[in-house]
């Protein structure tokens, strides 16, 4: 198969959690082409694939970490942290071992940056200084559920899924005039399954059927199901607005936020699948001439919202 690596891509790595398997899929079809991506964006768990690539992992690599995360100990809260429903303790530990608790983004091979929002502004943050690992998870941290993360003077930092669920335009400030390819997890809203928000919970191992049945545990699901619902709205109506070169979608609407490992193989092989559908788009996105058009139609600047700390 011929190689094509004209002049690089900018990756833009979606928010979706334990549907994030289906980045390594991507990624695996990625490197099976010889393609690498010149700049990477991620937000929330497409953050913590996006981390361990710009440092240089390889999918497998990704993948077995990943994997190896204990279920009981991925959502594990920790003592000291802000008050939330679960934590991100097994999550932060895998974090540090591949990279290092003091690891910047510029120690990174690969230009990375992530999103979040900040709670008392209420603006779009992008985070591309400073330490990895506590960025990507305040990206990560879906409001309520995962604690918040304090950051520099005054701010509060919370999921960039809240505004911005696949980061393209992040994408194109990394890598200006280069085409952007977008890992979509999260459904079109005509896609909403019934249960594709409300069943998070199931997912936890310390959860057990007669948690499941109280109320404020139902309750939380319903206030989940709505933020999927929401969340679908904004997530495509940004990427209608914001027109990436390539989509790949793969189809994860039914798996849960929490799931564990066991996932992995299914989601994996839908991340696979997604890119061939999208492989001819990307093809044709990859043309070099297609470069000069992009420079010559697009704005240099995103929106003026966005603070970057």
């Amino acid at each position: 198969m011929a190689r094509l690596e004209p002049h690089g891509f900018g990756l833009a790595l979606g928010g979706g959690g334990a549907k994030g398997y289906a980045h390594i899929g991507v990624l695996y079809e990625l490197h099976a082409r010889g393609l690498r991506p010149a700049a990477i964006a991620g937000t929330s768990v497409g953050a913590m694939v996006g981390a361990l690539l710009a440092a240089g992992y390889e999918p497998a690599e990704i993948e077995r970490r990943f994997r190896a995360v204990p279920p009981d100990e991925a959502f594990r809260r920790e003592h000291d942290a802000p008050p939330s429903f679960l934590g991100l303790a097994g999550l932060r530990r895998m974090l540090e071992d591949a990279l290092g608790p003091q690891r910047t983004f510029a120690d990174l091979p690969v230009p990375f940056a992530v999103t979040a929002v900040d709670l008392h502004t209420g603006r779009l943050v992008y985070l591309r200084r400073g330490p990895v690992v506590p960025a990507v998870l305040a990206s990560a941290a879906v409001p309520g559920i995962f604690p918040p993360v304090p950051w520099g003077e005054g701010h509060l930092l919370v999921d960039g899924g809240v505004l911005d669920n696949v980061p393209v335009r992040l994408a194109r400030r990394l890598a200006p005039g280069l085409p952007v390819v977008a890992v979509v997890l999260t459904p079109r809203p005509d896609q909403l399954t019934a249960d594709s928000g409300v069943r998070f919970l199931a997912d936890v191992p310390v959860f057990g059927k007669a948690i499941q049945r109280l109320r404020y545990v139902r309750a939380l699901h319903y206030f989940m199901r709505s933020v999927d619902i929401a969340g679908a709205h904004l997530t495509h109506w940004r990427l209608a607005h914001d027109r990436p070169e390539v989509v790949i979608a793969p189809q994860v609407g039914d798996v849960g936020l929490l799931a564990g490992p066991e996932v992995a193989d299914e989601v994996i092989a839908r991340g696979r699948q997604a890119f061939e559908a999208a492989w001819p788009q990307m093809q044709r996105a990859l043309q070099p001439w297609r470069r000069w058009w992009r420079a010559w139609r697009r704005p240099s600047n995103d929106d003026a919202e966005v603070l970057e700390l």
